[in-house]
């Protein structure tokens, strides 16, 4: 009987770090922070944007090494001589029950921009999906990176 009241506390700190977990992942700050893309070893930034969240785009290889590289694949002609640096990838989003909705995706390296859906499967791993029309859709893992 002597070791119960020792399982109790570590069945409630198990419990109580779980829940936790749960709620971080659950929060509209379980994304904020720097996040690892599988494309050209890109960081985005994503951040609180009037009760959504966004991102930019702060590093990648292309960035590194030539750091005045500009949009030039944009669409829209006007926004073709801005720097990658610190362009806005992500905007839009709002919390749904799953995650975060209703945003949008900027990807450089085609300069077009896409529907967006964000979830997480983890504390550390974000799962994208970005869509031209449903059902044509593409997924990727990005990882937390700090």
């Amino acid at each position: 009987m002597t070791g119960f009241p020792k399982i109790i506390v570590g069945l409630t700190a198990l419990v109580t770090l779980c829940a936790g977990a749960t709620a971080a992942l659950a929060s509209p700050g379980g994304a904020i922070g720097r996040w690892k893309t599988p494309a050209d070893n890109g960081v985005v930034e994503i951040r609180s944007c009037g009760g959504g969240i966004c991102g930019r785009l702060i590093g990648s290889n292309v960035i590194h090494s030539a750091p005045g590289t500009r949009d030039t694949r944009n669409t829209d002609t006007a926004k073709r001589n801005r720097p990658l640096k610190g362009i806005t990838l992500l905007s839009g989003f709002h919390r749904s029950a799953d995650g975060w909705e209703g945003g949008t995706i900027y990807n450089p390296e085609d300069g077009h921009t896409y529907k967006a859906t964000i979830t997480m499967s983890g504390a550390n791993t974000l799962n994208m999906k970005g869509c031209i029309v449903w059902p044509a859709c593409k997924n990727q893992e990005w990882h937390r990176t700090r």
